[in-house]
């Protein structure tokens, strides 16, 4: 369990809730679908090519997601100031830093 499971995040819109678990599910379809061309053997560039599309979907979802993040925790918290700021920012820049590595 993490620090923040448990603790309520409405900071996602409900449209944009709704489309991200859309994408969601489309990127588990993705990944059943590259499991039975990797079962399947298919061509080594045409498994990349799919490989290659599903992590621009999830690096789109995760953007979406950082932006959200953003524009609600981390402003409010900004406004507000002091040490939860400081946990706020610090925060966002670890999962910036973690998306980039990725």
């Amino acid at each position: 369990m993490t620090e923040h499971e448990g603790h309520q995040h409405a900071y996602i819109e409900s449209g944009h809730k709704d489309d991200y678990l859309k994408r969601l599910r489309r990127i588990e379809g993705q990944a059943r679908g590259l499991q039975r061309m990797v079962e399947e053997e298919k061509y080594c560039i045409d498994i990349l090519t799919q490989v290659s599309a599903m992590t621009k979907a999830l690096q789109s979802v995760a953007l979406g997601l950082l932006d959200e993040h953003m524009s609600h925790c981390v402003a409010d918290a900004a406004r507000k100031g002091g040490p939860e700021a400081d946990a706020k920012l610090k925060e966002a820049s670890e999962a910036i830093a973690r998306l980039v590595k990725s």
